[in-house]
C-alpha cells in the first residue's frame, strides 16, 4: 500500500453519497432477505439507512479510551482501508462503527468498492476487471486452502503504511453459517424455496434486532484487541 493509492479511497461520507448515486444503483446487488441469494438487477439505495445507524452508532467509554491508547503508542493505527459493497449486510452493521473509531482515534478511513459492473460471485477478479481488483486480490480472504474475494475487510496500518491487523467478514462470536442455515432451512410443510423465502424475511428482520449492534461492537471489541496484542507483544495478526 502507498499514500497515492490510498488516497484514491472514499472517505465515509463520500462513500454513502456514492452508495445513492445513479453511478452505484445502476450496478447489480444482492439481497440475503429475497431468500438464497437474491441478485438484483439494480441496487437497492442504502445511503439513508447508512447515515441513520451512522447517527445512531455509539461507543463505550472504554472502547474510545482503548483506541486512543493505541493510535498514540509509536506505531499505532493511524489508517484503515476498507473494501465492502453496500448489499452487504455484514458491511452495513460494522462500517458506520468503523467510522467512529477512527473519528475517536483520529485515523484515516478511506472506502474501496469490491466489484465494478458486476459481481464477484466466487474467487477473485481478473487483474482489470475493476478500479480496486488489486487491493481485492492483495488482501484476498484465505479459507480451507482457498482465496476469495469477500467484504468487508479492514486493513489496519500504522502511519509508513505498516499493516497491523486486517479484521474479515465478521466478528468470531458471530456464527453467521449456522445462523444462515437455521434459518434458510425448510420447516415441517415447507418447500425449498420457501424455507429459503421465509428465512430470508427472518434474517431482514435479525437484521433490525439489538445482536445486530451486540455483533458490530464485538467487531470493535475484536479490533481493539487484537491491534493492543500486535503493539504489545508483536507479531501480526490477520
Amino acid at each position: 500500500m502507498t499514500p497515492e493509492r490510498f488516497a484514491k479511497g472514499m472517505t465515509f461520507d463520500e462513500y454513502v453519497r456514492f452508495t445513492g448515486s445513479p453511478e452505484n444503483l445502476a450496478r447489480p446487488g444482492l439481497d440475503v432477505r429475497r431468500g438464497g441469494r437474491g441478485l438484483l438487477d439494480r441496487r437497492v439505495d442504502w445511503s439513508a439507512y447508512f447515515r441513520d445507524r451512522y447517527a445512531k452508532a455509539r461507543l463505550g467509554e472504554a472502547e474510545v479510551a482503548a483506541i486512543r491508547w493505541l493510535a498514540a503508542q509509536p506505531g499505532g493505527p493511524a489508517k484503515i482501508l476498507f473494501i465492502g459493497e453496500d448489499w452487504s449486510s455484514d458491511v452495513r452493521r460494522d462500517l458506520p462503527y468503523l467510522a467512529r473509531l477512527a473519528e475517536a482515534g483520529g485515523l484515516e478511513l478511506r472506502v474501496f468498492p469490491r466489484d465494478g459492473a458486476t459481481i464477484v460471485m466466487k474467487g477473485l477478479p481478473e487483474p482489470g476487471d475493476s478500479a480496486n481488483a488489486d487491493l481485492v486480490r492483495e488482501y484476498a480472504h484465505e479459507k480451507n486452502g482457498q482465496k476469495f474475494a469477500t467484504v468487508p475487510v479492514a486493513v489496519f496500518y500504522a502511519k509508513d503504511f505498516t499493516e497491523l491487523y486486517r479484521y474479515v467478514e465478521y466478528p468470531a462470536i458471530y456464527h453467521k453459517d449456522r445462523i444462515y442455515e437455521h434459518y434458510r432451512s425448510a420447516r415441517p410443510g415447507e418447500t425449498a424455496d420457501e424455507g429459503r423465502a421465509r428465512g430470508g424475511r427472518e434474517l431482514g428482520v435479525m437484521f433490525e434486532s439489538p445482536f445486530y449492534d451486540v455483533w458490530a461492537h464485538a467487531a470493535i471489541a475484536e479490533i481493539l484487541s487484537a491491534l493492543h496484542e500486535r503493539l504489545v507483544i508483536g507479531g501480526h495478526r490477520g
